[in-house]
């Protein structure tokens, strides 16, 4: 991954691999395993993935500079969790990002977003009934996101914040959000740019088959740059063959 982002003239990478779940997550979580396995890595694999991470740091500073840090997850039942796992492992990080993988939903428990059609259609889209109240309830899971104290190592950027589009042509979601979604919208990126933090330009959605769309929308994209919040483009990078992909265009759309 590394060797094809100097190939495409990359002058910064960043490693950012899924943090460790909570422990107790397992609990409140409903959905199939696959969206707690492919989802995180292990805790006991941390020491490996820093010590792996900083040797490719080292091999390659002469030609890129590489971030090592992690993707976190938000979730509202373990905040004090995510700060303490933050301000044990911040310090050795350079680059995180913030993201919403999981809601609640049915029974009240918290169902992947981005996992399978199975668990998107019975955990959380009937339990929203539309398109509009299920970009609802994930706007105001991004929202708490952005709004919570995650510590002195709170990550600076908040990733693929419409995820929840994923799987929109399959479903036939509303392509646009109503005017109440975008005053939330309008809401969450004034708190970004308070903060002084930076939006993920994702280009993963454009490649899902039942997405066909970066994240974010244009539409935030456009709000976004009114508020002058930075962009930083993400492959999310989960194979070689991503790493790279859509940049030319997604530039464009913020240039």
């Amino acid at each position: 991954m590394i060797q094809k982002a100097i190939k495409l003239g990359f002058q910064e990478y960043s490693i950012t691999e899924h943090a460790p779940l909570p422990e107790g997550f397992t609990d409140l979580y409903a959905g199939k395993q696959t969206g707690l396995t492919e989802a995180s890595m292990a805790a006991s694999d941390l020491d490996a993935y820093f010590t792996k991470a900083n040797q490719m740091k080292a091999k390659y500073a002469d030609q890129i500079k590489i971030n090592i840090g992690f993707e976190v997850d938000f979730l509202p039942d373990f905040v004090d969790w995510t700060r303490d796992f933050l301000n044990e492992y911040g310090p050795q990080t350079t680059d995180n990002i913030l993201s919403v993988h999981f809601m609640k939903g049915r029974n009240d428990k918290f169902w992947c977003v981005d996992d399978t059609l199975e668990d998107f259609q019975k955990g959380l889209l009937s339990h929203a009934n539309n398109s509009q109240i299920l970009y609802e309830n994930y706007f105001e899971a991004v929202l708490a996101s952005v709004n919570a104290d995650l510590g002195e190592y709170t990550p600076n950027r908040i990733g693929h914040m419409t995820l929840i589009k994923k799987f929109q042509d399959y479903f036939g979601l509303d392509r646009h959000f109503s005017a109440d979604n975008l005053h939330r919208v309008g809401t969450i990126l004034s708190a970004i740019s308070q903060q002084h933090r930076e939006l993920d330009l994702n280009a993963a959605g454009l490649y899902k088959q039942y997405c066909n769309e970066q994240y974010p929308t244009y539409s935030i994209i456009k709000m976004a740059k009114e508020l002058n919040i930075p962009f930083v483009y993400g492959s999310d990078a989960h194979s070689i063959a991503d790493i790279g992909r859509g940049y030319n265009g997604l530039i464009s759309l913020v240039e």
